[in-house]
Order: structure tokens, then sequence, then C-alpha cells
């Protein structure tokens, strides 16, 4: 199969006066850009994690908040990524616009949120998402879509006319970053590309080469 043609990158620019002494402030002003932008799942991320055997595995999760200096998503605790990360809390984190020829890379660890922000964001979820939140044992094997489909059922008969609880299997995680890199698309592939890591004294700040 043939790749497609390399493009020139020359939709912006991103120089060391622009980027805030801290970076959160840099990744925030950077989506609200893209949703402007009409970017479509704009917060959608790469989340990558280390299993047993050393194995990386990475997937596409939603922010979907920020609390203090994290980055908030939510999932089953069960799950593979739920697994991976209680035994190895560094992960890493990637967004990526092509509209916008922009690229955002972080890492850190992560970390369970409290109980109460995970309730009130269940509270607010499509009640069909609810349910699957119970009917999934995420990761495992199933037999048949119709067996997933069934679990669903059962569980619209448990809680009919009722509110759903949130599972305890199921809630919210926080990255906390130690490192960012904010990367703009450039022509002949001279691309920006600034970095932060935190030190004892705070965020660092540099440019680094393409």
């Amino acid at each position: 199969m043939a790749m497609k043609e390399r493009n020139d990158f020359i939709k912006g620019n991103l120089s060391e006066k622009d980027a805030p002494k801290d970076p959160q402030l840099l990744l925030k002003k950077w989506l609200e850009n893209a949703a402007d932008q009409g970017v479509t799942e704009y917060n959608a991320m790469v989340f990558s994690s280390l299993g047993s055997g050393n194995r990386l595995s990475s997937r596409v999760v939603y922010l979907r908040d920020f609390v203090d200096d994290g980055l908030v998503f939510y999932t089953n605790y069960n799950s593979r990524k739920g697994l991976e990360v209680s035994e190895n809390n560094l992960v890493a984190l990637n967004f990526f616009w092509k509209e916008l020829e922009q690229q955002i890379r972080i890492e850190g660890r992560v970390d369970l949120v409290s109980d109460q922000l995970s309730d009130a964001y269940f509270k607010k979820r499509p009640r069909e998402s609810q349910l699957g939140a119970w009917a999934s044992d995420q990761s495992e094997c199933i037999s048949s879509r119709g067996f997933l489909e069934n679990r669903v059922k059962e569980f619209e008969r448990k809680f009919e006319g009722a509110d759903i609880p949130r599972p305890p299997h199921w809630g919210g995680y926080v990255v906390i970053p130690d490192y960012y890199e904010f990367w703009q698309g450039r022509k002949s592939r001279l691309h920006d590309r600034i970095v932060y890591e935190q030190g004892t004294d705070g965020w660092g700040k540099m440019r680094i080469a393409p």
C-alpha cells in the first residue's frame, strides 16, 4: 500500500513568548482554540500505560475535566488500563489535531479522583451510558454481542423507575503531568517544539530541535 505524499505544515507557529510559565494555561488555550475552530473530538487523547511484561498499550480516552494541575478522564477500574495503572502509575497522553497541525505530548502519574467527583460526573451521563457501565465488564472476553445486549436489558429491569448509582468498579482518574511538549507543525519539517519539565522550583521551559 502506497502511503500518502507528505504535506508541508503552514498553519501556525509557536514562540517562547507565546508560551506562559504554566503549561496548563497553554494546554487550555490550545483546547479552547481547537473547539472554536471546529476540531471534532478535540478532547480525545491517546492514553498509554505499561502492563505486565513491560508491554506498552495505548487507547483513546476523553478529557472530561481539570482538577488542580491534573487532567481527568473516566473508565472502568477493572479494564486493561485500570489494571495496568494499579501496577504502574506512570502514563503518557497525546493530543493530535491535524486541522491545526498541532500536537501535545504529556507525561506524568495517574491517581484516582475522589468518589464525590466520580459520583457527580456519573449522574450527568446519559442513562444509556450509565447502564452500559454496569453491563460491560470492560476488556473481558464475552461470548457474543447478544450477551452484552441482554446484560443491558437485565440492568434496565433492575433500575427501572429509579436513579442508577455509580458502579463501584467505575470512576475517574486524574493525570498529574511532570512533562509537556507543545508541537506546532512548520514548513520544511522545521517544527516548533516547546517543552516544559517540572523541577523542584516549578516548571522549566525550553525549545528543542524538531
